[in-house]
């Protein structure tokens, strides 16, 4: 199902470091049983009913009879499946057939609301709504568990009477959190979610179970590792200049060494100079000139 994506931040860094992965806990601590599964996960867009008559299922598999025709039937007292699909997210205007390419949500392969390429597998599904509503944030789930959590993607999807719990009527445009894509209580069997329950009770999940704020946990993570690296970078940097010599002493060293190259090369000049006999400073004549007044 789909949410939008409001980012909570404003944790300290540590708070958002570790939040995530202290968020993960089992279905059975996080869930008293499937109704509580079924109602929390998406907030408030499913209500469990004890009646089987008159709750939906999330799955079936003759894709020529869907069960939820006849609920739509007697709770809204149509003798047919939705004319339009009335979500807007991923959806069609209208329902219809689908190819073989449907294999993944193949129940509604003959009246369905969705794309077969949208709905193409599960992976597809789990990323479709893009980070952070990935349903095994808190690491693999156990295939019976994870089916599941398909299962309802493809009804959100494909189910043509899913749209009568649009949450926002067209006529509610005005209102502040309106959307096309929202669903609002669409009543599902007990049972269903029973079983959902007893797949996953042993699986993980994040938070206190809702997607909502699983997707804001997911943000606050992210937001504390971008801190992480800039820190990391910024000791680096630092790290660095701290290594790096002094201007001065690097100036003087040259100098020094500049001095001692040269000092190296006149040594050389006045040793091949005394070898050649060609001294660059003769001996000094001792004797007088002939010029010279004795005394």
């Amino acid at each position: 199902m789909k949410f939008s994506a409001t980012i909570a931040i404003g944790l300290s860094t540590i708070a958002a470091t570790s939040a995530w992965e202290e968020s993960c806990t089992q279905f059975k601590t996080i869930y008293a049983d499937g109704t509580e599964l079924c109602e929390k996960m998406w907030d408030d867009s499913f209500t469990v009913v004890d009646d089987e008559s008159m709750g939906y299922t999330m799955w079936f598999f003759d894709h020529d009879a869907n069960p939820n025709n006849e609920i739509t039937a007697a709770i809204h007292g149509n003798s047919s499946t939705p004319e339009q699909c009335h979500l807007k997210y991923f959806h069609k205007d209208v329902p219809g057939p689908e190819d073989d390419a449907m294999t993944e949500c193949h129940p509604w392969q003959n009246s369905a609301c969705c794309n077969s390429e949208t709905v193409k597998s599960g992976a597809a599904l789990n990323a479709a709504y893009g980070p952070g509503y990935e349903w095994d944030r808190c690491g693999p789930m156990s295939q019976a568990c994870e089916r599941f959590f398909v299962q309802e993607a493809c009804l959100y999807e494909c189910e043509p009477s899913a749209g009568l719990y649009r949450k926002f009527k067209e006529d509610q445009f005005n209102d502040p959190d309106y959307n096309e894509w929202q669903l609002f209580k669409m009543p599902i069997k007990k049972s269903y979610c029973n079983a959902w329950y007893d797949a996953c009770k042993n699986d993980y999940f994040c938070g206190k179970g809702s997607f909502f704020e699983c997707e804001a946990f997911y943000w606050e993570n992210e937001k504390a590792k971008e801190e992480e690296k800039a820190a990391a970078a910024l000791a680096a940097s630092k790290a660095k200049e701290n290594k790096a010599p002094n201007p001065g002493i690097v100036v003087g060293l040259s100098v020094a060494g500049a001095l001692a190259v040269a000092g190296i090369l006149s040594s050389i000049v006045l040793i091949r100079g005394e070898k050649s006999g060609n001294p660059m400073f003769a001996p000094q004549n001792l004797e007088p000139s002939e010029n010279a007044v004795s005394t």
